[in-house]
């Protein structure tokens, strides 16, 4: 097995916590694993996406254009705006929530409409409201496991201890709450 996947969102979603998570388990299965991490102006909410391929044998931490198995998106706009690294047989994973950017939030733009059904016209979806799941749960905060937990169904990596995984990964007084997203992110994806 190789995969490649794509994690994006808005500084602070956590996306490089799920590439972590997921960077530990694909190790202790034994793959050979490559990140790569773009912040870009993640700590004033801009645009972040974390790159991670995996398999027997892996050169590259970099995704090309059209290269991605997997597209987890904890934004729909980030969704649209990666797009482009997904091939046109990928997954994209998609956390139906709008966090405007600040140009949009000062009035300068208007947030786009037709995100979600851009991507669903182009792609296999799975449209999530993880982050009124992690709500659910107690906390905003654990959105990203949720997505994680329908990627790991959906990519169909079954054989890991994710749940050993979690609690060696996140700090120890938030274990709890991530073990019942991922759940709840396997649960919410057929």
């Amino acid at each position: 097995m190789k995969k490649s996947v794509i994690l994006v969102g808005v500084g602070g979603q956590g996306a490089i916590l799920t590439a972590k998570i997921l960077i530990n388990g694909v190790m202790k299965k034994g793959y050979d694993v490559k990140m790569s991490e773009v912040h870009g102006m993640s700590q004033r909410g801009g645009s972040v996406s974390t790159q991670v391929h995996f398999g027997d044998k892996v050169y590259s931490p970099v995704i090309g254009k059209g290269e991605a198995d997997i597209l987890v998106a904890y934004e729909k706009m980030e969704a649209v705006r990666y797009a482009e690294y997904l091939k046109p047989d990928g997954i994209a994973i998609i956390n139906d929530y709008a966090m405007p950017s600040a140009a949009t939030a000062a009035g300068l733009c208007e947030y786009p409409e037709g995100c979600l059904k851009a991507m669903q016209a182009n792609f296999n979806c799975h449209v999530l409201k993880a982050s009124d799941i992690a709500l659910q749960l107690g906390s905003a905060k654990c959105m990203n496991v949720v997505l994680f937990g329908a990627m790991t169904k959906v990519i169909g990596l079954d054989d890991i201890d994710w749940e050993t995984v979690i609690r060696e990964t996140v700090p120890p007084k938030f274990i709890d709450l991530n073990l019942r997203a991922y759940e709840a992110g396997r649960e919410a994806v057929l």
